[in-house]
């Protein structure tokens, strides 16, 4: 988890479509959630590191994190 997002609840979904995995996360604190799709072949790992890098710049956006 990145820095800017420790001690926070985030929820993970993975739906795969096909050759691309969908991936939602959801920052439980401020309701806000993010959709992601990537290669369905590029391991768990990387979706979930994709899915809190854009979570937490969507929550810097917002004004929620600093």
């Amino acid at each position: 988890m990145t820095e800017k997002l420790q001690g926070r609840e985030v929820i993970f979904e993975f739906m795969q479509v096909g050759n691309i995995m969908r991936v939602s996360a959801m920052d439980t604190a401020s309701l806000t959630e993010i959709i992601i799709q990537c290669p369905a072949g590029a391991g768990q790992a990387a979706f979930k590191k994709n899915a809190l890098l854009r979570l937490e710049y969507v929550l810097r956006k917002k004004g929620l994190i600093k």
